[in-house]
């Protein structure tokens, strides 16, 4: 281990680079960032923090998944490689708790004691439990959840023991750092307040994102972005569909996305005579898939703070979503939102918005207003490496 005195975090260095984040004392920190699944908003966030780190000077690794994500996220990994100084390393983790863990466990540990970090930075429940098991004298142990564990019911089986343990983890956590204000507010329901410092730092997008898209000319009327995962509600959305076509509208949906639900909503659309008037484009990358519908629809049942409502507002498209999670938070008082898993309100709020075109593009000219002011990738990168920062003084200054 390098040991460093306390001044060398709390005073600025002569030769820090000119772009390191005073937070930090102006010396680079070293930062792995631990995750299980490198899919979805949760590696979206890792990538765009651990870019945005290394830009600014600090060594940057990732630790994750070899099992899942495929040729996308091994195509990811390697396009931000030559950014990290800590490199990438990839062991099998299982979703679900598992005997397994335990070699997981071993081999993370392994390379995190070569990485030598000062900040071990786990996200989603399994890699916030590895990293906060790992012995620190010197490091601290980040962790953000993601929603991960909160999303299971408190009096559930699952919600019980992931409950537990994450009791436990909360002493051996120096810093919390949440992207929504609900995710804050529903740890602290579910497990209790946490011990240490909690920030409360915002997914962000970059400048480019922030570019309008336009549709193309035949865009179906109704877009959804998002893994096939249950807690998406894709197939909500799919009934509100078909509770249109029964009253006589025939709107036409397309579908961007893939996971372990495909199977179950192609045969949803076969079995309600959609087949004609729902188009699934695959996996799509958000912005590539904003031109294929004039509204956008997120009927999830339960979420954080999910990229693709964010994206979408910046990219200026009109949205209806489901009032959950953190979704409010990037909407705002105005936004259009609908309870969860209703699929007659969303059919009505849909008719609603296509009957007005013009309030609906009003709606999303506002929203991308308030993308710009509150959700950027700067203001993220910088509010995460202040939280460090604190929590690092907190530490070195904490008597033994």
């Amino acid at each position: 281990m390098r040991p460093l005195p306390a001044s060398a975090f709390l005073q600025p260095a002569a030769s820090a680079a000119p772009h390191v984040h005073l937070a930090t004392g102006g010396r680079p920190l070293r930062i792995v960032h631990v995750t299980r699944a490198p899919v979805g908003g949760i590696f979206r966030h890792i990538l765009d923090l651990a870019s945005g780190q290394a830009e600014r000077g600090h060594a940057v690794g990732i630790i994750t998944d070899s099992l899942t994500g495929g040729d996308r996220a091994a195509a990811a990994l390697e396009a931000i490689a030559p950014q990290l100084k800590l490199g990438v390393a990839r062991f099998p983790i299982q979703r679900e708790l598992s005997p397994t863990d335990f070699f997981g466990f071993l081999k993370v540990r392994q390379h995190l004691a070569a990485c030598d970090p000062d900040v071990m930075h786990g996200h989603g429940a399994k890699g916030g439990a590895f990293v906060r098991l790992m012995r620190a004298p010197r490091a601290i142990r980040v962790y953000t959840p993601h929603g991960g564990s909160l999303h299971y019911g408190r009096h559930t089986l699952r919600g019980t023991v992931y409950g537990r343990l994450e009791r436990i983890l909360m002493r051996t956590t120096e810093l919390f750092l949440f992207e929504s204000q609900f995710a804050r507010n529903a740890y602290q329901s579910m497990i209790g307040p946490p011990p240490s410092i909690v920030r409360v730092v915002p997914n962000g997008i970059t400048p480019a994102e922030m570019a309008p898209v336009a549709p193309r000319p035949d865009a179906a009327d109704l877009l959804s972005v998002g893994e096939f995962r249950h807690i998406k509600g894709t197939d909500v959305l799919i009934e509100a569909v078909a509770e249109l076509h029964r009253a006589g509208r025939k709107v036409t949906l397309a579908v961007a996305g893939d996971g372990e639900e495909g199977a179950k909503l192609r045969q949803q659309v076969s079995k309600l005579g959609l087949d004609g008037s729902v188009r699934f484009l695959g996996h799509t990358p958000a912005r590539e898939a904003f031109v294929h519908g004039r509204q956008m629809v997120v009927p999830s049942r339960a979420d954080s703070l999910p990229y693709a409502v964010i994206e979408a507002g910046g990219a200026r498209i009109p949205m209806i979503a489901s009032g959950v999670g953190g979704i409010p938070e990037i909407l705002g008082p105005e936004g259009n939102m609908v309870p969860p898993e209703s699929p007659g309100r969303l059919a009505a709020a849909i008719a609603a918005a296509l009957d007005d075109p013009a309030k609906a593009r009003a709606g999303a000219e506002k929203l991308r207003e308030r993308i710009g002011n509150l959700f950027s990738q700067d203001a993220m990168v910088e509010g995460v490496l202040s939280g460090y920062g604190e929590a690092i003084r907190v530490k070195v200054t904490k008597p033994a």
